[in-house]
């Protein structure tokens, strides 16, 4: 009796560190929209762009992922960043973090032989817990226990949202990868 042919790897590092970028692009799209649908149920009536890339005024009003960016970009710089830059850095910042978490998950679900949208989920979770470690000690959100369960669920909602399209946008960019390598053996 035969055995089933081993399937070798379908994605280079390289190919699953640009699936996964793309992926966490597709994720920060699909998140947003949760949160914009959320602040619609909340009776706001921005348009999704403005609501999006609206401005921000100042530092004091841009959120986490601005602030991040900007103690980073000072720290670096040694210099002070002038209020007019809080949009440009926290729009930047937000949608760069989304990508690169995306490219991390390519490099782990890259390594598997076969992977699964549903490995998003917990890829999600784990950014959403992740924000609540480590920027209570930055200063940035309150601990954990101090915000409401509803809060807290709506941030869990979105983030799962992020992880599941992350997830599913990265296997299909794994089979037509697969399927390249596939026609390529053939031909």
């Amino acid at each position: 009796m035969g055995t089933a042919p081993r399937q070798t790897r379908a994605m280079t590092p390289l190919a699953a560190v640009a699936g996964g970028f793309l992926a966490g692009v597709a994720g920060t799209a699909s998140m947003d929209t949760v949160r914009y649908l959320m602040s619609r149920r909340a009776d706001a009536e921005e348009s999704p762009l403005r609501w999006e890339f609206g401005p921000i005024d100042s530092w004091k009003d841009a959120p986490a992922p601005g602030q991040v960016a900007r103690r980073v970009i000072e720290g670096f710089t040694q210099r002070g960043l002038p209020d007019r830059w809080a949009w440009r850095i926290s729009t930047a910042a937000h949608w760069c973090y989304g990508s690169l978490l995306g490219s991390l998950y390519g490099i782990a679900a890259g390594s598997l032989r076969s992977p699964k949208a549903v490995y998003g989920l917990p890829f999600g979770a784990a950014v959403w817990a992740s924000g609540y470690a480590v920027l209570p000690e930055g200063g940035l959100y309150k601990p954990i226990w101090e915000y409401d369960a509803l809060t807290l669920a709506r941030d869990l909602s979105a983030h799962l949202t992020y992880g599941a399209t992350t997830g599913a946008v990265f296997q299909l960019l794994s089979r037509a990868a697969l399927s390249r390598v596939a026609l390529t053996r053939r031909g």
